[in-house]
């Protein structure tokens, strides 16, 4: 039988992107998927356009929330997926068969967790490719040279989350990082890396939006390292940033 994969939208006044989201996880090839979205009362016409596909989406919510990841922690307390992955209201899935593969490598590999690589795209005109967020296979140790997997493509286990907990609400912009850190550096969950780009995300994410910004995501990042009692080398938080440049050279 195949197993249940939940997917989880959190979303706030995101008219301009959210059909773009729902399409690419509605039109997937593999069956058994279960698809929640969570909207932070939006105050334009993103629930409307949620709406008009409700037939096809398992569980809606519209209501105030905390930010972010409060929002996809309600969704990971309601998913009864096997499987849980993460959509952002920018993001879409690239192809039909994306959950198809990543259930697939899930099930040959019987990893905790998988990841993939992600294309940056244009706001404006998403056939335009800015940056490639190449994740190579992962090896012990490497969060400490500065690496992370790009979250929209980690798809992990719903029992890693209720052994090590969701994502910690008191980072703003780096609790993705934080419960990646937690779950592959500090736990060693078992991985699988699934070697081709199954995410366009647009650019003008939260972290990389300002210089102020990035600079508020570093010390979060070193943050991460301290709330989990881990202890990172001298320049681990240099060499993440550093370590996304390559990015732009390969597309």
């Amino acid at each position: 039988m195949q197993p249940k994969i939940s997917i989880i939208t959190v979303c706030y006044n995101s008219e301009k992107t959210i059909e773009d989201t729902i399409q690419s996880v509605i039109n997937q090839t593999y069956e058994n998927i279960e698809y929640i979205v969570i909207d932070g009362k939006s105050s334009d016409s993103t629930l409307s356009i949620i709406n008009k596909h409700k037939n096809n989406i398992s569980l809606i919510i519209s209501e105030k929330d905390k930010g972010i990841y409060d929002a996809i922690n309600k969704g990971i307390d309601l998913a009864t997926g096997e499987i849980i992955g993460n959509l952002n209201s920018d993001d879409y899935y690239t192809d039909n068969n994306v959950i198809e593969d990543v259930v697939n490598q899930l099930q040959q590999t019987n990893a905790d967790g998988l990841y993939a690589d992600l294309h940056y795209v244009d706001n404006e005109n998403t056939d335009k490719i800015t940056r490639l967020w190449k994740s190579n296979e992962y090896k012990k140790g490497m969060f400490l040279k500065g690496w992370m997997p790009p979250h929209p493509t980690f798809f992990v286990k719903k029992e890693v989350y209720q052994q090590y907990g969701k994502f910690n609400l008191d980072f703003t912009s780096a609790a993705d990082y934080e419960l990646m850190l937690r779950f592959i550096h500090k736990h060693k969950i078992s991985l699988t890396y699934l070697p081709r780009v199954i995410v366009k995300m647009r650019v003008g994410g939260v972290s990389n939006a300002s210089l102020k910004n990035r600079i508020r995501a570093n010390r979060e990042d070193k943050k991460a390292w301290l709330v989990n009692g881990l202890k990172p080398h001298p320049f681990t938080l240099i060499l993440k940033p550093i370590s996304k440049l390559g990015q732009f050279l390969k597309k």
